[in-house]
């Protein structure tokens, strides 16, 4: 069983900057892909990057892309998500998410992701 939770979100100024954690639980981990969404109020589940089991491989959403960078590190359990350039269109509940079973692809679908944090509230707001 692989738990996750998430933490460092909060209130920020547009064009600032935060870092989320997803704490993981478990030995799955550092074979696992793991990847970042976020929910807004009316809109659906948005990918914003995934990242593959050694960190090698990255992919970003395109409303992200060159403001967000993914990371993590294995020897912590622990993913990153550091955010800058902070827009309020990034305001959003996020998510952390495991695939416990890559295939070597970085996957967008939701679907594919079988363990979930409870999730963080960034607010971007003046």
């Amino acid at each position: 069983q692989v738990r996750l939770v998430e933490s460092g979100g909060g209130l920020v100024q547009p064009g600032g900057s935060l870092r989320l954690s997803c704490a993981a639980s478990g030995d799955s981990f550092s074979s696992s892909t793991m990847a970042w969404f976020r929910h807004a109020p009316g809109k659906e589940r948005e990918f914003v990057a995934n990242i593959n089991w050694n960190g090698y491989s990255t992919y970003y959403g395109n409303s992200v892309k060159g403001r967000f960078t993914i990371s993590r590190d294995n020897a912590k359990n622990t993913a990153y998500l550091a955010m800058n350039k902070l827009k309020p269109e990034d305001t959003a509940v996020y998510y952390c998410a495991l695939n416990t079973i890559p295939d070597g692809l970085l996957p967008v679908d939701e679907n594919r992701y079988n363990y979930w944090g409870p999730g963080t509230q960034v607010t971007v707001s003046s």
